[in-house]
């Protein structure tokens, strides 16, 4: 019988690796006054930043925060290729993907809707902190990619673009630190993980249920986006924005010594 040799060869069936998992979800964000994961609500995840980790790139950073991991490159400033784009400011552009297996289920090659409107959102915490009259008819390229994603994608995104951009140096009014919070009825859970921030809202059965990413400019002390998704009243929105402002402020030491520590390495490089 003949075959097509095109056809790529491989079992005749198969079975999803997560039907052998044993352990069953808990469907409850707070136990005993301690998160999933162990953490108390206000206790972050370990971070680890570093900066110039992409060789090619004009500027580039890589985050953990536990078992998230991002990763991003600043290219750039390019000359406008079209007219239309003509402007004595300079044009930010960001990028924001989902690495094609960095999540549960695995994600597209092309950006799908989530990660559009993630791009939109970075874009405009990045863009009040960046210098944009300084290179005028050009453009900066940011990629952001997310190696794996545990939670807190997008707070993760901004502290390390903006890392990137600074390390690429480009002129910055201020850093930005970002930061995510998961409101759960009247508590406040900060750096949300993965089970905590997608957590479906029916299960909860909270009358306010939502979460809250702020980006900083620590020491302008200046909100430069809020982003906000679910049902949560006024007072609680309130109360979860200062706390991301002072997670940002206590994370701004980590992004200054990201930076130094980076320009004391090529330093050393040189000579």
């Amino acid at each position: 019988m003949p075959t097509d040799s095109r056809r790529i060869a491989g079992p005749e069936s198969s079975t999803n690796p997560y039907s052998f998992c044993t352990e069953k979800p808990r469907h409850d964000l707070l136990k005993n006054g301690k998160r999933q994961d162990g953490r108390k609500e206000n206790n972050l995840r370990p971070i680890f930043l570093k900066a110039g980790v992409v060789s090619q790139a004009r500027g580039s950073a890589y985050i953990e925060q536990n078992e998230t991991k991002v990763i991003c490159a600043v290219y750039g400033p390019r000359e406008v290729v079209r007219k239309e784009d003509f402007s004595m400011k300079g044009l930010l552009t960001c990028e924001f993907k989902f690495a094609i297996f960095s999540c549960r289920e695995r994600r597209q090659h092309q950006q799908d809707i989530e990660e559009k409107d993630y791009s939109v959102q970075l874009l405009e915490a990045l863009e009040p902190a960046v210098c944009l009259d300084k290179f005028p008819k050009a453009q900066m390229n940011i990629y952001v990619t997310v190696l794996q994603n545990d939670g807190s994608a997008l707070a993760a995104a901004i502290t390390c673009a903006s890392v990137a951009m600074a390390d690429s140096g480009i002129e910055m009014y201020d850093l930005v630190a970002g930061c995510a919070v998961r409101v759960a009825g009247k508590n406040l859970l900060m750096d949300p993980c993965n089970q905590e921030e997608y957590k479906p809202e029916d299960e909860t059965g909270l009358t306010n249920s939502g979460s809250v990413t702020v980006g900083l400019m620590p020491s302008l002390q200046q909100v430069s986006a809020i982003s906000s998704k679910g049902e949560i009243e006024f007072e609680l929105v309130k109360q979860a924005v200062a706390k991301c402002v002072d997670v940002c402020t206590q994370l701004y030491p980590v992004l200054q010594q990201a930076l130094v520590k980076s320009v004391s390495e090529r330093q050393n490089e040189e000579g």
